[in-house]
């Protein structure tokens, strides 16, 4: 129970599959059903290493009781014959192999025929059993499976990748209420004078961790001009101008943001596309703290106050766990991917359950040339022994956290570290951890105290949009090469802060630290 206690307290705070999940085994029931307290210790006792939980590790019993106490929904990964490392093929072309659709044709028709038998409803139809639109460009399906049957079919077939319960999620069956405002926040709060700065001509505030990593001497080079970063969040708030009519205020001029919904809400005939309005608080922070304004009204501008900005409202806080939410996710990666002028993609969301639905979004973003960062994890610092988290601990990503502005490499108070970190920010004060940078608020259209590694993240998204805008030809692998060269740590990497502190502006002139 006390491993359970910790793993929903982690599921509660985590703010921000790869062949790097262990699974240890488990005894299992013979009983065909499983409740809700014997899943949530089959995952905790699989993470007890630091180890992100994959779905691959239960038994086909337990993805059975895990959808029905959820939603039903089952996530199904397929590949066609002769395709291997799919993971290199998704995304590459505009749409899947005529093999692909194929075979997702036959697994649909296949569950299709045993749900109409387990129901008794042979009049049953395809969109009765479809939550979301087929996507002909990643290999994933949604489904409502109630068969036992089908499960263990799917399973068992060597041409489906992974078959997962897609809503279920410890915090959304006993916390649902407090999950709900997980990493949430967004009134401004009252700034400590000596954490930022401002000049003469606009009176923003440069947050105090800026010179830090030498991002105001990095303006002299470069301030993101002509580079999109995509924020895939919680969106962005109608009530922050800065992130709406003076967006292009200041200093700011001759660039766009536009602001776009993946994520469903309700289910079923009553789904509906959210607006991209941020309810949360979250999304319009990390937006701000990558490339808000240097406007005139004394808010925090970003680092790269001349990038443009893409916000994607995909989730409603910072935990990937619903079934619409997976879906949002992935949808989000694939829109970035899909653009051409979005560079940078930054994830400051996650979880400590891996999704294949997600990862296949992840993959294909990635073979379309993206950066795809990604927040190490944020959490109470009781609670932060989990590791890195979803999807950061992928090798596609590239994982950030947040460190205390000292000598000595230390986390942030609420930051997760380990070996899959690759840069910090320094985020924290080290005598107050209360006083961390500062990012736009949701209301109030002010500015507020912002920490953990979800802030790194961001903060690192408009520091990769100054290097990439000095170059926009460069590639994603050249861009993350002068980010190493230019951190603290790029000859000698740590176990688990990776390359360290980035200095933005040797980072601009392709220096080294």
């Amino acid at each position: 129970m006390k491993q359970l206690l910790l793993l929903s307290l982690t599921l509660l705070f985590i703010v921000s599959c790869s062949d790097d999940i262990e699974h240890t085994p488990v005894t299992i029931s013979d009983d065909q059903s499983h409740t809700i307290e014997q899943i949530n210790d089959f995952i905790s006792t699989q993470t007890a290493k630091d180890k992100v939980f994959d779905w691959s590790a239960a038994p086909t019993t337990m993805i059975h009781s895990a959808a029905a106490l959820s939603d039903e929904i089952i996530a199904i990964g397929y590949t066609a014959t002769g395709y291997d490392n799919i993971e290199e093929i998704i995304g590459v072309e505009d749409r899947l192999p005529d093999a692909f659709l194929a075979q997702r044709d036959a697994i649909l028709q296949d569950v299709l025929e045993e749900e109409q038998r387990v129901t008794g409803d042979e009049s049953l139809e395809l969109s009765q059993i479809l939550p979301f639109e087929l996507d002909d460009q990643i290999p994933t399906l949604a489904v409502k499976i109630t068969s036992l049957t089908s499960i263990e079919r799917l399973r068992s077939d060597v041409n489906i990748r992974y078959v997962e319960p897609m809503g279920y999620d410890p915090s959304d069956i006993k916390e649902r209420e407090l999950k709900s405002s997980s990493g949430c926040n967004g009134n401004p709060s009252s700034i400590n004078g000596g954490d930022y700065s401002s000049t003469s001509s606009f009176n923003a505030k440069i947050p105090w961790n800026f010179s830090n990593h030498n991002v105001q001497s990095a303006w002299n080079t470069s301030t993101g001009n002509n580079i999109s970063i995509c924020i895939i969040d919680t969106g962005a708030s109608d009530s922050q101008d800065n992130l709406g009519s003076q967006f292009t205020s200041g200093n700011s001029g001759g660039r766009f943001i536009q602001k776009y919904s993946t994520k469903y809400s309700g289910s079923w005939w009553w789904k509906r596309k959210d607006s991209p309005h941020d309810q949360c608080g979250h999304g319009t922070s990390m937006a701000g703290l990558a490339a808000a304004p240097w406007s005139t009204d004394g808010n925090a501008l970003g680092v790269a106050y001349k990038a443009n900005l893409v916000t994607v409202r995909a989730v409603e806080d910072v935990l990937i766990s619903t079934s619409n939410e997976k879906n949002g996710v992935k949808d989000a990666l694939k829109l970035a991917g899909n653009r051409s002028d979005v560079k940078i993609v930054s994830m400051s969301i996650g979880n400590i359950i891996s999704s294949g639905t997600v990862r296949d979004g992840i993959y294909y973003a990635y073979n379309r040339g993206k950066l795809l960062l990604a927040a190490a994890g944020t959490s109470t610092s009781f609670t932060n022994w989990a590791g890195v988290i979803f999807p950061a601990n992928m090798s596609q990503t590239t994982a950030v956290t947040g460190v205390k502005a000292q000598n000595s490499y230390q986390r942030c108070n609420t930051c997760h570290s380990g070996s899959k970190v690759d840069f910090t920010i320094e985020m924290q004060r080290s005598f107050d951890s209360n006083r961390n940078s500062l990012a736009l608020s949701k209301n109030g259209n002010g500015t507020q105290y912002i920490s953990g590694s979800s802030a790194a993240t961001a903060t690192t998204a408009g520091i990769a949009a100054l290097v990439w805008a000095t170059n926009p030809s460069m590639s994603r692998s050249t861009v993350v090469n002068r980010l190493k060269n230019a951190s603290q740590l790029g000859n000698n990497r740590s176990g688990s802060y990776g390359w360290g502190n980035i200095n933005a502006q040797a980072a601009v002139q392709g220096s080294t630290y």
